[in-house]
């Protein structure tokens, strides 16, 4: 596959072309390679990727495999690593890719003549050999992949909050169903009115009242 032609559509996306995109196309072919996928296997949305960050080398994975959110066939557990997870969901064989520990280091010697190290590795990431550039790894999932994914149209409401629940994500507390914030495993709270403002509220609203 043609490496730049990934790399233009990446740079369009994301606005600009940086190293971590260079790296995610990388990754993203190599990923493909591995798993010795066919482009009709991505399409029948027979690959799924698990990205541990977010921002521009998403942007390069996507280019390289198609693989997308909305197609539910892209995720991000976000482990702040410049690095991706393929998995085969019909045999769940899985390949984890990284950049190699000392890639920026490397980078300096396949771009002898650029002194600026972020444009070094603009350069060298694209003509890197892979085993130079990325490490590989086997590697098995602590979920199964019918877990990660679900099935479409399951749904069910939180007995607390109410709130909808898709794709199996409820937690079940002996027969109480609950989402996840409601379980306590949430990103965020609601606020929680100081108990003398809410009595300031009260004695307003009786006095309203009366």
């Amino acid at each position: 596959m043609d490496i730049q032609s990934l790399l233009n559509a990446s740079a369009r996306k994301h606005s600009h072309l940086c190293p971590r995109q260079i790296l995610g196309v990388r990754i993203g072919l190599k990923g493909i390679v591995m798993l010795d996928f066919q482009a009709e296997d991505i399409l029948r949305k027979r690959l799924l990727v698990i990205a541990e960050t977010d921002g521009c080398f998403i942007d390069g994975l996507i280019a390289a495999t198609g693989c997308e959110f909305g197609h539910r066939t892209l995720r991000v557990e976000d482990y702040g690593k410049t690095a991706a997870t393929f998995i085969d969901t019909r045999t769940e064989r899985c390949i984890r890719i990284s950049p190699a520990l000392d890639v920026r280091e490397k980078a300096l010697y396949y771009a002898p003549t650029e002194p600026r190290h972020y444009f070094a590795q603009m350069q060298a990431y694209q003509i890197m050999p892979d085993d130079e550039l990325l490490t590989i790894q086997e590697v098995a999932l602590l979920k199964s992949v019918a877990g990660i994914v679900s099935r479409p149209g399951v749904r069910i409401n939180c007995d607390s909050c109410g709130e909808e629940i898709i794709n199996e994500r409820e937690i079940r507390q002996g027969e109480t169903v609950l989402c996840r914030t409601c379980a306590g495993e949430g990103y965020y709270q609601t606020p929680v009115l100081n108990l003398s403002i809410w009595r300031k509220i009260e004695s307003a609203n009786l006095t309203i009242g009366k």
